[in-house]
């Protein structure tokens, strides 16, 4: 923590939300562990510990607040982190808890040890891998045992327990109660509903409308609609068996609350953790406002209202679909690059059937977009697509199949952008584009962009390159900031 403990007690005393998901307070008298912005009664300073992560109160014996929800917290943007590897395990354990994947595949995917790996992590958050690990699992069966009629059972299986069994004797031994008796305590009427939602929360000020304007602007037909406030869109991802799994996704906010409710079909539950951390992903539920806006605030000095607290950068679902359509929309209009990734899918994406207007298709997977061969060039060019476009799609997904190219949390951005240049058609402006959605990095900076260029006449493009220094290392938001003006 970077707050002494007299600190720390005053932002829980004020319940105040720019701390929520930051700490979490221990309470001696209940044996119950809060968010910062719990509403009950707050106790003596005495009577309170903190705790960097949900884990390590819970291995220090205490048990999550029913009124609060820990569960819900927002967690750490990737700057937070004072140790990148250990932030981007504590993800991927997060992405992956569902699909009981070993500390050791982890640890490989991350290119280090899994001895280093456990070394590092518990250094940093004074817990385990594994012991967070099976917190997360938990968490994510008191929230769906909360939000959602589903079985016990099922629960079990999509928070990722191996049996129903271990999943009763670790929540009876860490909340002190049975899965069955925390729903009887519970007085929320749960209506029967196939579908399931959950919520996820964020840090405030949470411009909702704006985010949903940029989405709604770059939509796929078939693929995502926007309307009456919620983004929705297809869904295709890989269960534990490597089986594909299709359904749809709904998101609306609830400004209430500080959090996004997110609605999905019950064919997703054995991928439920995955969706989750897509979502959070796609509307950047981990960022700082305040840390991001007390770097960039000196934005206004230029002119009043070119940055705004609360900015969020639109990331991504599906990183190859997003990738894609980046490179349709070089040099042409957001609505003519919209079109031809419409067409695209029309033509090539696998339909699917989600009972939603709108709502038809799942995009071409990169093996689909491989196996036109030589035949891409008048596949796509039928469609309006260019020769040398159509070149660098294909490219683009040799690359990600032969695993060339990590989009994933990956380690190092800029070398993973100095690889996308590398590829034939991709240029600074499509790389740090795609750095910036794909791979969360808060640091991308697209000087050369006409929205960017526009919003700061008259300056030139080496100026603007110049002047962006200030910016670091939010100088993504600094570039949506930017756009939000036009």
């Amino acid at each position: 923590m970077t707050m002494n403990d007299s600190g720390l007690y005053a932002a829980f005393q004020a319940k105040d939300a720019r701390f929520d998901g930051r700490f979490f307070v221990g309470i001696s008298t209940t044996g119950i562990y809060c968010r910062p912005v719990c509403r009950a009664r707050k106790p003596k300073p005495e009577k309170c510990t903190f705790y960097t992560t949900a884990a390590e109160a819970e291995q220090a014996g205490y048990r999550p607040c029913l009124l609060c929800r820990p569960e819900v917290a927002p967690g750490t943007s990737i700057t937070d982190a004072s140790a990148n590897l250990v932030y981007r395990a504590a993800r991927m354990l997060e992405k992956n808890c569902g699909n009981r994947q070993s500390l050791e595949e982890i640890a490989a995917r991350l290119g280090y040890t899994d001895r280093h790996l456990r070394r590092v992590f518990t250094a940093e958050y004074n817990v385990s891998p594994v012991q967070y690990l099976q917190t997360c699992r938990l968490l994510l069966a008191k929230n769906l045992l909360t939000d959602t009629d589903l079985s016990v059972l099922d629960v079990a299986m999509a928070a990722g327990f191996g049996s129903l069994r271990r999943f009763n004797d670790l929540f009876k031994k860490h909340y002190n109660l049975a899965p069955t008796a925390l729903r009887k305590k519970l007085s929320k009427e749960k209506k029967h509903n196939s579908d399931i939602t959950l919520a996820l929360g964020y840090r405030p000020p949470y411009h909702w409308d704006k985010m949903l304007n940029f989405l709604a602007g770059r939509a796929i037909a078939g693929i995502e609609v926007v309307n009456n406030g919620e983004y929705m869109r297809t869904v295709e991802l890989e269960n534990a068996e490597g089986k594909s799994v299709y359904g749809w996704v709904r998101v609306g906010h609830e400004p209430k609350k500080n959090a996004l409710s997110v609605t999905m079909s019950e064919s997703l539950l054995p991928v439920l953790p995955q969706v989750l951390a897509r979502i959070r992903h796609l509307f950047d539920l981990y960022c700082d406002p305040d840390a991001v806006y007390e770097t960039l605030k000196v934005m206004n000095d230029i002119r009043p209202g070119l940055c705004t607290l609360g900015t969020r950068v639109p990331g991504c679902f599906n990183t190859f679909e997003m990738s894609v359509r980046a490179v349709l929309g070089q040099q042409i209009t957001v609505k003519a690059a919209s079109t031809l990734a419409a067409r695209i899918v029309e033509t090539y994406g696998t339909p699917v059937q989600t009972g939603i207007p709108g709502l038809t298709h799942i995009f071409p997977s990169p093996q689909d977009i491989l196996a036109m061969g030589e035949n891409i060039t008048n596949n796509l060019g039928l469609l309006g697509v260019t020769s040398a476009r159509s070149n660098t799609i294909y490219q683009l997904a040799r690359a990600l199949i032969q695993e060339e190219i990590d989009f994933d949390l990956c380690a190092q951005p800029e070398e993973e952008m100095k690889k996308l240049m590398a590829i034939r058609g991709i240029g600074s402006w499509t790389a740090q584009y795609i750095a910036m959605r794909a791979m969360e990095w808060p640091d991308a900076f697209l000087e050369t962009d006409a929205g960017v260029k526009k919003a700061l006449q008259p300056y030139t493009s080496k100026e603007l390159l110049k002047m962006a220094e200030a910016w670091r290392p939010w100088r993504s938001y600094a570039t949506v900031n930017l756009w939000n003006t036009l």
